[in-house]
């Protein structure tokens, strides 16, 4: 593939902000009320709808499922009005369906688009995880080095002791033994009950007092990150993790071989072109303000990024009701 096709059209920022906004705009009236199904469906259906009215050949890679679970935005799915250029979606309508259904804090509208074939079509399995934001030597953490040595080249390289190094971890059962060694080397441990995206995210912003991500959760969300993190430098690594011969069967569907399964991914080769990030807060969260109405208004905060150009830009829209 050309660095010609691995372009994408500049016009598509503000676009991507458009889906997305759409989508947190709808979630908003589920926000507490303890139906993750209606707000997860109320956000799908307004990012499709918005997906649907640009001039793109968009194909859904990371979507809501394969096609018999996901009546819509399933992998596979085309969508746009087919007389634009062909684009990768990777998208999340609702990241944090169980945070909007409990009014809790983080949750987004997702999308990541980047060129035809541009994304890894990532199955819906778990991902081992480990990343960093930008400014640092490639290769600084792996994810074959054990947490408290990856805890360790990170607080050399920042100059500080490892008890000042804040490492965010889903809570799950299946991290205890992570954690437990984590706090061994005097690491800070911020635990998040879902996410994952986000926690990823927050590595890149020094305001947030998140230094490093590790830990497995979704895959497709791994690579929805790792479009964002491609828009700041940041470094990211990757390894599918397969349960069952039902998921590595779903892997193989989508076209990835068995010689894949056991892979360490990089950034760039779960994102190997331009990527534009877009993503807009639901709930209020560690780096977006929550969807917001006013007086004939409904206010939105976005954060929206682009590798092309390595910009980051934070949009606060007012919408008229």
């Amino acid at each position: 593939m050309s660095g010609e096709q691995l372009k994408l059209d500049q016009g598509l920022v503000m676009d991507a902000v458009r889906v997305t906004e759409r989508a947190a705009i709808a979630s908003y009236d589920q926000i507490g009320h303890g139906n993750e199904k209606s707000a997860d469906q109320a956000a799908v259906d307004a990012m499709r709808t918005a997906l649907n009215e640009l001039h793109i050949d968009g194909k859904i890679v990371i979507g809501e499922g394969e096609r018999d679970e996901a009546p819509m935005l399933y992998i596979g799915e085309k969508v746009g009005t087919g007389k634009g250029p062909a684009v990768d979606i990777a998208l999340d309508p609702l990241e944090g369906t169980t945070l909007t259904a409990k009014a809790m804090a983080n949750a987004l509208a997702v999308l990541a688009l980047s060129p035809g074939g541009g994304m890894l079509h990532a199955p819906d399995t778990y991902m081992d995880k480990i990343a960093i934001g930008p400014g640092f030597a490639p290769g600084l953490v792996d994810l074959d080095m054990a947490p408290a040595d990856n805890v360790r080249a990170l607080a050399k390289a920042k100059g500080v002791d490892p008890r000042e190094i804040t490492v965010c971890v889903m809570d799950r059962p299946r991290h205890e033994k992570l954690i437990a060694e984590l706090r061994t080397v005097g690491a800070r441990v911020k635990l998040i009950t879902d996410g994952d995206v986000a926690g990823v995210i927050d590595t890149t912003d020094p305001e947030t007092g998140v230094d490093i991500y590790i830990g497995s959760g979704g895959a497709p969300e791994g690579v929805l990150a790792c479009a964002a993190l491609k828009c700041v430098g940041g470094q990211f690594q990757g390894r599918l993790i397969f349960r069952n011969d039902d998921e590595k069967a779903r892997a193989r569907r989508i076209g990835l071989s068995d010689a894949e399964f056991n892979r360490k991914y990089n950034l760039d080769e779960l994102v190997k072109g331009d990527a534009i990030f877009a993503a807009t807060g639901v709930t209020k969260g560690s780096l977006l303000d929550g969807v917001k109405f006013g007086r004939g208004f409904v206010t939105t905060h976005t954060l929206v990024m682009d590798s092309a150009t390595r910009t980051v830009r934070e949009i606060r829209m007012k919408h008229p009701i």
